[in-house]
């Protein structure tokens, strides 16, 4: 092929292949700043895959295969759904306000709630049991004066050490000590009688007349938490899944919940003690001094939410101090119920001595 020929065929190539080049550089840069078409939703199998609901999202954010989320329904209810944890018990459920009712508890079905099913009502003495992962309860009101109707009298019951003798212990503090014969009997009665175990929370709207609680109603209490408290009581607690309050002096021992049954809360940091004219410090300190030491406590405990008042001695400077340390309730050793505008700071309890068998819880609570 001639000189001249085969330059201009090569020439020829060489601008066909500029242009095709610049052309397709052209139509990226089009392509890669227009406006890209909306999403279409996505499809898993033929199937339209929606947005997660709160509930559900809740479960995912966790990542915990324990997690369950919990929705609220019922009249005039307006809640997000909240996490609870399968492996223990419901804590912290809300205890909505309405003007003019009385929120009478959440239920396990609508049924319950309609019924106000002692047995079907949920709170923080129940396990958490889910299905998926998720659970719906159900809210119940009552009027203001189908509350006062009622005329709930919630007892306290406060125990403190146990013997396994039946002829009970000697000395000085004999009477402190249940026989766990008749402890055992007690729980059971209150396992299988229909009683309802308020948490702290519930007993003080209960008070504030915000919450109904039924007339069999009851709170189990211990003070001390004595070595015979974990090595009798607390399997028996465990057994017929009743909650109780363990009241610590958090200087003396710092032990972990040994059941999710029960309850840690203060019986002061170091004020179980005498003070310079015998009677307890609860009463010789100025509120500053308690509160510090109450503040001490909490810290040891994570919750400032009920204490227990040392040999039940207490004054007004008491519960100021009580009060300052951001204590809401405090436990006497005076007898009584608590009712509807029981002083917060001042709650009575029913003691229980050696010799009180079943009769005599019964008696006393029903």
């Amino acid at each position: 092929m001639p000189r001249g020929k085969r330059r201009r065929r090569i020439a020829a190539v060489v601008i066909i292949g500029t242009m095709l080049v610049v052309g397709a550089g052209a139509a990226a840069f089009a392509w890669m700043n227009q406006t890209p078409p909306e999403p279409e939703p996505k499809a898993r199998a033929g199937v339209l895959v929606r947005p997660l609901t709160p509930a559900q999202q809740l479960i995912a954010d966790s990542g915990d295969p324990l997690a369950c989320a919990v929705s609220f329904a019922g009249d005039g209810i307006d809640l997000d759904p909240v996490l609870q944890l399968q492996s223990g018990l419901y804590q912290a459920l809300p205890i909505p306000a309405q003007a003019g009712r009385v929120f009478a508890g959440w239920y396990a079905s609508s049924d319950d709630a309609a019924g106000y099913r002692v047995e079907g009502r949920v709170n923080g003495s129940d396990p958490v049991i889910c299905v998926d992962q998720q659970v719906q309860l159900f809210a119940a009101w009552k009027t203001p004066d189908e509350n006062a109707a009622e005329n709930a009298q919630v007892p306290i019951l406060m125990y403190h050490q146990f013997t396994a003798k039946p002829e009970g212990e000697s000395g000085w503090l004999r009477g402190n000590y249940a026989y766990v014969g008749d402890f055992e009997a007690h729980i059971e009665h209150i396992a299988t009688t229909g009683f309802y175990l308020p948490t702290w929370d519930e007993l003080s709207a209960f008070i504030d007349g915000r919450l109904f609680l039924p007339a069999r109603s009851v709170i189990v209490t211990d003070d001390d938490a004595d070595q015979s408290w974990f090595d009798l009581a607390v399997p028996i607690l465990d057994e017929h899944r009743v909650l109780a309050t363990s009241f610590m002096i958090t200087a003396y021992r710092q032990d972990p919940a040994p059941s999710m049954y029960v309850l840690r809360r203060s019986h002061t940091h170091d004020m179980h003690q005498a003070g310079e004219n015998g009677r307890g410090r609860m009463v010789n300190w100025p509120a500053e001094q308690i509160a510090a030491d109450l503040a001490a406590s909490a810290g040891v405990l994570g919750v400032s939410e009920v204490i227990a008042y040392p040999f039940g001695h207490y004054n007004d400077i008491a519960k100021q101090g009580v009060a300052q340390a951001g204590f809401e309730m405090a436990r006497t050793i005076e007898p009584g119920y608590v009712h509807i505008g029981s002083d917060k700071l001042a709650l009575p309890v029913v003691r229980i001595d050696y010799g009180m068998g079943l009769e005599s819880l019964i008696k006393r609570i029903g």
